[in-house]
């Protein structure tokens, strides 16, 4: 049953210009369930069922940090970088919003191994052991701990795999998407008309390209995501 106090308004939605797909001659057919109308060369995606899944993905990660369980939300492309850090960090969840490394999630062994040495790399920082090194090793070691922190500094902390991924663009991240389907992670995408909606455990038809559109979606997701991690404090 749809929680109805995510308060998801069609009115909202549309001045967030989530309704407005890609032009029609870049489209998934399997798409057309979701769309709409056209209107001047572009798709008009169905808010009424947009609505509904998004309910739907609210419900699951609800229930999901109700238990305590662990999200991680990846978005890299520009337009959804911002958000994709500002939402993660609100939620206490991981995220990665530069660039996702292939086999982040399905070589879990070696990302791990990396994430220990960034570990140590900043407690060094932090007691300022890397300044006593030869200048050389020191500016060498910084260089480092600076490229770790750019591609995986939203995923510092996290010691395990996720037990959901949210995703932003299903197409811009499809890499990510497929290794999670490989290792059996439930997902939850945000879907534009070039989508193939039959990829994620739960699709979100969406405007993809706007800002605005993504930081609804994300805003959505992560208040349902605090209010079960409050559940969860509450009863342990």
């Amino acid at each position: 049953m749809t929680r109805r106090y995510w308060n998801i308004n069609l009115e909202e939605m549309m001045e967030a210009g989530i309704h407005f797909g890609h032009g029609t001659s870049k489209w998934n057919p399997r798409m057309a369930p979701y769309i709409s109308s056209k209107r001047k060369g572009i798709h008009i995606l169905n808010l009424i069922r947009t609505a509904r899944f998004l309910s739907e993905a609210c419900d699951l990660v609800f229930d999901a940090a109700s238990k305590g369980k662990q999200f991680l939300i990846v978005g890299t492309k520009n337009k959804a970088a911002d958000s994709v850090a500002r939402a993660a960090i609100r939620a206490r969840c991981h995220y990665v919003n530069k660039k996702w490394l292939g086999g982040m999630l399905t070589n879990w062994y070696t990302t791990e191994t990396i994430l220990h040495k960034f570990r140590d790399l900043r407690t060094e920082q932090k007691m300022g052991r890397l300044h006593r090194l030869p200048k050389r090793d020191s500016a060498m070691l910084k260089r480092q701990l600076s490229h770790l922190q750019t591609y995986l500094g939203g995923i510092k902390y996290m010691t395990r795999l996720p037990d959901i991924v949210i995703i932003v663009d299903q197409q811009e991240e499809y890499t990510a998407l497929r290794e999670c389907i490989i290792l059996g992670i439930p997902t939850i995408c945000l879907i534009d008309t070039n989508c193939d909606p039959d990829l994620a455990d739960i699709s979100i038809p969406a405007n993809d390209d706007a800002i605005a559109s993504i930081r609804l979606i994300l805003n959505k997701l992560v208040f349902a995501i605090c209010e079960g991690r409050s559940s969860y404090i509450r009863n342990p």
